[in-house]
């Protein structure tokens, strides 16, 4: 099986890289779009800002490629917004892989923004991504910027009010947090991924 993720500059590429090799998964990085078109599995990671995000997939002339993927492909944290139809951050058009907007956390008394710290997440509704997942499992978040919960919801968890925590539609499929850094539970979650 071939996984590839995509040199978007997130800056957490190198951990992702790690979890899948922890799972038996050499991930090949890289921006090539014929490589990106061939994996039989597609990660797009992403720390950073979604304006800067969109940007770099539009210089390496990433936007067609990833819109016309037909293999598993998954969003991580940035990467999952991008998969999305418009972020207020930057007020930036995506990629409408998942029409569904990203919307910055409202500020108030006692919510922090960015949301950071480790939170349950709450199955919406069955989807082999989360096979084997409990009521009880926790991932790690560190975002300003989430998706409403809605019909391409699959599990949310609440900051501020409830938002998406994994997103499929079709192929294309989002985490929200860090499976990279939410030990068990995201190692699990990746393994389903790559069982698609």
């Amino acid at each position: 099986m071939s996984v590839v993720l995509v040199d978007a500059g997130g800056t957490n590429i190198g951990s992702v890289r790690y979890a899948l090799q922890r799972l038996g998964v050499d991930a090949a990085l890289t921006a090539d779009a014929a490589t990106i078109r061939a994996a039989d599995k597609v990660i797009l990671p992403g720390v950073g800002a979604a304006g800067p995000g969109m940007a770099r997939l539009r210089e390496l002339g990433l936007v067609d490629v990833l819109r016309s993927l037909e293999q598993p492909v998954l969003g991580v944290c940035l990467g999952m917004q991008l998969l999305c139809s418009h972020s207020e951050e930057g007020d930036t058009e995506c990629l409408g892989l998942i029409p569904a907007p990203v919307r910055r956390f409202a500020e108030g008394p006692g919510l922090r923004v960015p949301h950071m710290g480790w939170n349950r997440l709450s199955v919406q509704r069955p989807h082999p991504l989360l096979v084997g997942l409990g009521d009880d499992d926790q991932a790690y978040f560190v975002h300003s910027y989430a998706v409403p919960v809605d019909d391409f919801t699959l599990a949310s968890t609440d900051h501020a009010g409830e938002f998406s925590a994994i997103v499929a539609r079709g192929n294309f499929h989002g985490m929200q947090f860090h499976p990279e850094r939410s030990a068990a539970v995201g190692a699990r979650l990746l393994k389903n991924f790559l069982s698609l």
